[in-house]
């Protein structure tokens, strides 16, 4: 049984500890913004932050993630109000969707450590897969999410969960 805390609530899981983080968080947790993509942590999809480090969910056990503390998509900002999430919007840096979860957490872990990312920074930091190639567009989306949190620029409000169309997001 691993014991971890899960967006700030302390969760058990009775479940063996090679599963991998990815399906204890999406099968018993129901914390489906977490998408499975290559299974092998390369595409970024599955990406969580544990311990304040983005790190891929599928590749990282139930074991290895016991007493750590992990931040899923739905833990980062329930409101969809993280400066991430604005500036993909504001950006228009999200096309299909699928890949955006794990971008917006890795972008996140990213400016805890760093509010002022250089483009070297953000290629070095995500190497998320997108198939929709929106590159140029996120890493203008991750400049502005840096010039929110350095108050530099204001926020911008979106739509609340019940009228969004982005999963995820």
């Amino acid at each position: 049984m691993a014991r971890l805390t899960v967006n700030n609530q302390a969760m058990e899981f009775r479940l063996e500890p090679d599963t991998p983080l990815l399906w204890a968080l999406r099968d018993a947790a129901n914390l489906t913004g977490t998408k499975y993509g290559c299974g092998t942590g390369e595409c970024g999809a599955c990406m969580v932050i544990v311990d304040g480090q983005a790190m891929p969910s599928c590749t990282l056990s139930l074991g290895e993630a016991e007493g750590r503390s992990v931040t899923t998509i739905e833990g980062l900002s329930p409101d969809r109000s993280h400066p991430v999430q604005q500036a993909l919007v504001v950006e228009q840096a999200i096309q299909c969707g699928f890949c955006t979860p794990g971008l917006v957490m890795n972008a996140a872990a990213l400016l805890a450590r760093t509010a002022d990312p250089t483009e070297q920074d953000i290629a070095a930091a995500l190497t998320n897969i997108c198939r929709c190639g929106v590159y140029p567009r996120l890493v203008r989306a991750v400049q502005r999410a840096g010039r929110i949190l350095r108050r530099e620029e204001p926020g911008v409000p979106l739509p609340t969960p019940a009228t969004a169309t982005t999963p995820g997001l």
